[in-house]
């Protein structure tokens, strides 16, 4: 779906790539495997992923989407979002007796690891990320006490250390990479020794849908970033636009939630969606697009992307009777000691 002719004088601007990231399309897989294998109901803690679409196809299917621990019943199987959860989450829910499946990223996993390593060498951990997100509380429950949270350059100033010559900087994973540069640069002016992490935070595919993004930008009127309003890297994308020149950028859920008052004046439309973002929302807008005489296509393609993951190992056991001998322990365990 390529063309590179132009004879309406009204063209869009296809990014490539967009869409699903590996740790979503594992962690929406890990979904529906855990609901054929084993039935409805499968809980979920937090949204699997930040995408309206993509938990109300799941809900349809069986899937129970809870805030808290605590609303799972006891027994039941309960999944972990994406995003990641704190120690403390894995502790209810061997608390509750729950059967558990992990579906964090393994990209997300792997800051915690570093959050954990640099906390037993007792550093002091920079952790740059947006306040209240998922991610930035699982990784923060990792090593509350050594953890900082610093949401942009403009926290930089109240932040206090113990010993300058012993502070490292982590990042939430879907953070706009200029602005996370921005943020380091300012830490380094007053931490001169900060080390950064062993290896970049910021997943790759962030950083490569905000890189078309950056290509496109230099010559869209109007970039629509197809992606939920809590996604913070479909959010990214929407600034990385405007910063990257243009006219205008807005975050659409669904094609129908387009204003056709944007399309004033403007002849270049570049489009492109977030991290957690199925395929067809993306071809209902090229499709309402072309109804308005937007009909040339073309592909602005800034890397490859061939990056899997395998699914959570807990899809390969029987998580329904481990629940269920969880449960009778638990009332053996009443009977004999209570």
């Amino acid at each position: 779906m390529v063309s590179m002719t132009a004879s309406s004088g009204r063209r869009v601007l296809l990014a490539a790539p967009r869409g699903y990231c590996a740790g979503v399309d594992r962690a929406v897989i890990a979904v529906e495997k855990a609901l054929e294998q084993y039935g409805a109901p499968i809980y979920v803690r937090h949204e699997i992923v930040h995408n309206k679409y993509v938990v109300q196809t799941l809900e349809r299917k069986g899937a129970i989407f809870v805030e808290r621990t605590a609303e799972v019943p006891e027994g039941a199987i309960v999944m972990f979002s994406a995003h990641g959860v704190a120690p403390v989450v894995h502790e209810e829910a061997a608390r509750g007796k729950l059967a558990t499946i992990d579906a964090t990223c393994p990209l997300v996993t792997k800051v915690h690891k570093e959050a954990v390593r640099f906390a037993g060498e007792d550093f002091d951990i920079l952790l740059i990320g947006h306040e209240g997100h998922e991610e930035v509380i699982g990784t923060s429950g990792e090593a509350p006490e050594h953890i900082t949270l610093v949401d942009g350059p403009g926290d930089v100033a109240k932040v206090e250390v113990r010993d300058p010559s012993k502070v490292v900087w982590l990042s939430q994973t879907t953070l706009s990479v200029d602005e996370t540069m921005e943020t380091v640069d300012a830490l380094k002016e007053k931490f001169p020794q900060l080390i950064s992490p062993p290896s970049d935070d910021i997943c790759y595919a962030t950083q490569n849908r905000q890189l078309a993004v950056k290509q496109m930008g230099e010559e869209a009127d109007l970039v629509i970033v197809v992606g939920s309003r809590n996604s913070s890297n479909s959010v990214r994308l929407v600034e990385v636009a405007k910063l990257a020149g243009a006219r205008d950028a807005y975050l659409v859920d669904f094609a129908d939630e387009i204003d056709e008052a944007w399309l004033e004046g403007v002849s270049t439309v570049g489009v492109t969606s977030g991290a957690s973002v199925p395929e067809i929302l993306v071809e209902q807008v090229l499709e309402w697009l072309s109804q308005r005489g937007f009909e040339d296509v073309e592909i602005v393609k800034a890397a490859e992307e061939s990056i899997t993951f395998s699914l959570p190992k807990e899809l390969r056991r029987d998580l329904r009777a481990e629940a269920a001998a969880l449960v009778e322990q638990r009332m053996g365990n009443g009977t004999s000691a209570e």
